[in-house]
């Protein structure tokens, strides 16, 4: 399984329209080879970095396993009836839908998208914490890929 932006290199620096205090717009993710048997996608974006530990900056899930990627600027919609009803969980912004970088001035903070593959359709509804939506995925994930792109103010 292979995921990747189109908006910056893995590893490289995120663009400004990404940042929370710019555009605040979710980047392009592709993924591909998912194993046969995927059901669903789901999507857990966070900042490791982060001064008072790991931040979560997105949480999608219900995506349906052919979708292949998602275009920048998703909706910050708790339902995305335009990508087959696919849920958004609630960041540590308090927010639904994604949020930028927004690190403290000094070193780059790496954020990492990590795309789940997933045997079984979840039921969820809209609004789950990146906590939450691990517990309801950890025995439907049949593979993980991730890419990180860094940003500093």
């Amino acid at each position: 399984m292979k995921v990747y932006s189109d908006d910056f290199k893995d590893g490289g620096r995120m663009p400004d329209r990404h940042a929370y205090a710019r555009e605040n717009e979710s980047p392009s993710l592709r993924w591909s080879d998912l194993p046969e048997g995927t059901k669903e996608v789901a999507i857990i974006c966070e900042d490791p970095d982060a001064p008072g530990g790991t931040w979560v900056h997105w949480v999608l899930y219900g995506l349906a396993a052919d979708t292949g990627g998602l275009e920048p600027g998703v909706p910050k919609w708790q339902v995305l009836h335009d990508l087959g009803n696919a849920k958004q969980g609630k960041n540590d912004f308090k927010k639904f839908g994604f949020d930028g970088p927004h690190p403290p001035p000094g070193a780059p903070h790496r954020y990492f998208f990590r795309v789940y593959a997933l045997n079984d359709y979840l039921t969820a509804g809209a609004g789950l914490s990146a906590a939450q939506l691990r517990q309801v995925i950890e025995d439907k994930i049949i593979d993980e890929a991730e890419t990180f792109g860094t940003y500093s103010r």
